[in-house]
């Protein structure tokens, strides 16, 4: 599908319907499905031979949508806020504690999941196409090299998945950087797009 031809209707009723898609983000291309659909979230394992105790983030299409997938600790919600103005869209995952719509599979049986709104265009019509919540992880197969534009999309892979969306190459194409904010003990988890010293500017030392 070429990006000047994409339907957003037809990709959000597929995707509703259970189909999985590759799609361009900021950072890396992504495979996604509906969070509504356990055997969806399913499928995204089985496509990238991934183990089910390695948890999907939640990507969102606007900041309105995390209290509907997460809790915001309230000691916290303060520095969520100057982290959502400073940093979304964009290369930024905030670990929170998950609300009951998170089926336990796309987070390892844990209580936490991990939220971004990612900067990039396709990319958000996409995820508000399928309503706005879009379990993602990386578009390749464990262990093999995350695909930064659609020329190092794996063959392989590529025939697993229902809708391929190409986006050329991602503007960020780095991992995001993951910090846990779903109690007062802050961590970031990986370091990536955004760096420790941009974090600490912003809210202060972690």
């Amino acid at each position: 599908m070429e990006k000047q031809k994409l339907n957003y209707e037809k990709i959000g009723t597929e995707l509703k319907n259970g189909k999985l898609i590759i799609y361009p983000t900021d950072t890396v291309y992504g495979v996604g499905g509906v969070i509504t659909n356990e055997e969806t979230i399913k499928n995204i394992y089985k496509a990238k031979d991934r183990s089910f105790s390695s948890p999907l983030i939640a990507l969102v299409s606007s900041a309105d949508k995390i209290e509907d997938i997460a809790f915001i600790n309230e000691k916290n919600r303060k520095k969520i806020e100057i982290l959502i103005k400073e940093f979304w869209p964009g290369g930024l995952t905030i670990i929170l504690e998950s609300k009951s719509i998170v089926p336990p599979i796309m987070i390892s049986n844990g209580k936490t999941v991990g939220v971004r709104m990612p900067d990039h265009e396709i990319a958000l019509k996409i995820i508000e196409s399928a309503g706005g919540i879009l379990p993602t992880t990386s578009a390749n197969i464990s262990g093999e090299k995350t695909p930064r534009s659609f020329e190092e999309l794996d063959e392989e892979f590529k025939n697993r998945i229902d809708i391929i969306v190409d986006g050329g190459v991602c503007p960020i194409g780095t991992a995001s950087t993951i910090i846990d904010m779903s109690n007062e003990n802050i961590k970031i988890l990986r370091e990536g797009a955004i760096s420790q010293k941009q974090i600490e500017m912003a809210i202060g030392k972690i």
